[in-house]
């Protein structure tokens, strides 16, 4: 779009900062976390920061000088090699992933998708050549997504692949629902999503993708406990060959 169309644009439907809903102005950048946050909120943004644990993201307080595993992953034999946020889900991140998801306002995933440009900077993938990487989202149950009216996780992986250039693949599916993973314990939770996903089978007219070798960012909207992630990653390097599955997440919660 040209500047003059995009300020024409800007004029007659202003742009709201997602945070504070004040107008963004006729001169606040189109790309970016300033594409959809005010200064002051983004600078007031939970931004996940070292140091955190090497495995599952969880940030602790303190100076820890080397990396270390949090009690939350330890004797767990977790599928994925690492997982990252860009956000704490707190504030206006938990509010805008709530808004996302469960009052269908699909136009916040640009601002989420933005958030997580973040995790790509991760010093473990930012020596990547993530253009040979495949983004996978997390999928949901049929009936799910059905009641939903959309997957906000493969929302995430187009956008993000529109601005990255990494390809997308629906890869995975969810073929069979689950009791609610609130009221369970750790090992509880690995046991009630055991089964629950595969591989997804192309339609007739769509062309097998292999993922063979592959190096893979799982997408999600938010990170709690990594047992519905780590299954989806042990389906992707056992049943499908993947070499190695990273989670990327917009919030951790």
């Amino acid at each position: 779009m040209a500047p003059a169309l995009e300020a024409f644009v800007d004029l007659i439907y202003p742009r709201l900062c997602c945070g504070c809903h004040v107008p963004l102005g006729q001169g606040a950048p189109r790309d970016g976390e300033r594409a959809w946050f005010c200064q002051v909120c983004a600078e007031e943004l939970p931004l996940v920061a070292p140091p955190y644990c090497r495995v599952c993201g969880e940030m602790y307080d303190g100076a820890f000088t080397h990396e270390f595993r949090c009690m939350n992953c330890s004797g767990r034999k977790l599928e994925f090699e690492f997982a990252v946020a860009a956000c704490r889900a707190e504030g206006a991140v938990r509010e805008l992933v709530h808004q996302f998801k469960y009052d269908r306002r699909l136009q916040l995933r640009g601002a989420l998708a933005a958030l997580m440009l973040r995790t790509l900077e991760e010093p473990r993938l930012a020596g990547e050549n993530l253009a040979e990487w495949l983004l996978v989202p997390v999928p949901l149950h049929r009936s799910r997504e059905l009641d939903r009216e959309f997957n906000q996780s493969w929302e995430l992986c187009q956008r993000l692949a529109q601005w990255t250039g990494i390809p997308a693949a629906n890869a995975l599916a969810r073929i069979r629902e689950t009791d609610t993973q609130a009221s369970l314990d750790r090992d509880e939770r690995l046991r009630n999503l055991r089964g629950a996903f595969a591989l997804r089978k192309p339609r007739p007219w769509q062309a097998q993708i292999s993922l063979q070798g592959r190096r893979i960012l799982l997408v999600d909207d938010v990170f709690t406990t990594g047992a519905t992630t780590s299954e989806c990653a042990r389906v992707l390097r056992r049943e499908g060959g993947a070499e190695k599955v990273v989670v990327i997440t917009a919030a951790r919660g």
